[in-house]
């Protein structure tokens, strides 16, 4: 199998090391094509820049694209003696983007990371030109699937040890098929999943010791934020929700019409909550967009870029 970033960007996977939110230094795997205004993409929970690839291509004709994958996801460092905290993603992606670009950026988010994007847009509105939030969980009441709430509940100490023993390399056809059953089911049409989709996706975990127990982490944290919302106890969930207004960029949200993990009915709620927002909504369309619907999600993309005057 050929290396995926040699094949899609012109310099093969670079990194970047920044200071993460604990004030140490971190190695971020990232890879770029095209010139332009700066575009970045970024991925949701579990997920690294593959996730993107229909799209990365598309969008470098007009763009500087910019993949990366967050700190322990892909390629990307993965320090599991660290515990991290609600918001890291926050504060790093800040100084990955510093990092890459000098000028306000466009950003595209799906999932998670759109969640990210939005608390990103909030905290650094001079660095954020435009944002793209695709199926993002902001008025999540739960964890959307019964993985998510098996390792929501599995000690971080028995994840851990699960992932030193490497037991998803010496059983990668078990991990492969799984996956590929998960992933199938966040599709409209399931049969659009090849076997080299299902071998890259699962790679980071196959093949990178750290991996699991970092989503792992990643989901308790998330777990734990719904769960204080809902006691309505201080988390960053509320927050995002409650400062949405502070974002006045031009905003595009693109949802699945099909999303099981998170209803469209969440992205009209968000659409009235920015006052500077369009809602488009996807059909046949699942939770994941950015492969199932990657046609009319980089169609979108481009016309409300050039629609705005980032182009």
């Amino acid at each position: 199998m050929k290396d995926w970033w040699q094949v899609t960007f012109p310099q093969g996977r670079q990194s970047v090391t920044i200071t993460d939110a604990h004030g140490y230094p971190v190695q971020i795997a990232y890879g770029e094509i095209g010139t332009g205004k700066p575009l970045i993409l970024l991925h949701g929970m579990g997920s690294w820049s593959y996730n993107w690839r229909h799209s990365i291509q598309p969008l470098s004709k007009h763009f500087r694209v910019i993949c990366f994958d967050a700190k322990g996801y892909g390629f990307s460092e993965k320090p599991v003696s660290r515990r991290e905290q609600s918001g890291h993603q926050v504060i790093e992606l800040e100084r990955i983007i510093r990092e890459l670009t000098d000028e306000p950026v466009a950003i595209v988010a799906e999932s998670l990371g759109g969640l990210v994007a939005l608390a990103f847009a909030q905290k650094n509105p001079q660095l954020v030109g435009r944002l793209i939030v695709v199926n993002v969980p902001i008025f999540a009441e739960r964890l959307p699937h019964w993985g998510m709430s098996l390792l929501a509940h599995t000690p971080l100490e028995v994840v851990q040890t699960i992932d030193t023993l490497r037991l998803a390399y010496l059983l990668a056809p078990f991990v492969r098929e799984v996956m590929a059953i998960e992933r199938r089911g966040v599709l409209f049409d399931p049969s659009i999943l090849t076997q080299e989709d299902v071998y890259w996706i699962t790679y980071p975990f196959i093949e990178f010791p750290g991996t699991l127990t970092k989503v792992a982490e990643e989901i308790q944290i998330a777990a734990q934020e719904i769960e204080n919302f809902q006691a309505n106890k201080p988390n960053l969930l509320s927050h995002i929700q409650n400062n949405l207004g502070a974002i006045q960029c031009p905003t595009l949200i693109l949802w699945g019409e099909q999303d099981s993990w998170f209803p469209a009915s969440h992205g009209e709620k968000l659409h009235q909550c920015l006052s500077n927002s369009k809602l488009q909504i996807l059909s046949k369309c699942c939770h994941d967009a950015s492969m199932g619907a990657s046609k009319e999600v980089n169609t979108a993309i481009f016309k409300f870029l050039q629609d705005t005057g980032f182009c």
